[in-house]
């Protein structure tokens, strides 16, 4: 590998929507700094699961019309 071509690492702390902490090796920031989320898998609906909304806006259903006709063919060997 090359040398000096990677940023260096530190310790810092992270803090999660619900308060708990850890500490991890980080380019971010200074060493000892704190980091506090504003979103984690404890609060955001990507990683629970709840109230999703889908914003299509009839994207999905202009695809499925325009393309409704679209059959596969099978290739035969």
């Amino acid at each position: 590998m090359k040398e000096k071509i990677h940023p260096k690492t530190h310790k810092i702390k992270v803090v999660m929507t619900d308060g708990t902490q850890f500490e991890t090796l980080s380019t971010w920031g200074k060493e000892n700094d704190v980091m506090k989320l504003d979103i984690d898998p404890i609060s955001h609906p990507a990683w629970t699961g709840g109230s999703q909304k889908i914003i299509d806006k009839g994207r999905v259903s202009k695809f499925n019309k325009k393309f409704e006709n679209l059959t596969t063919k099978t290739v035969k060997k």
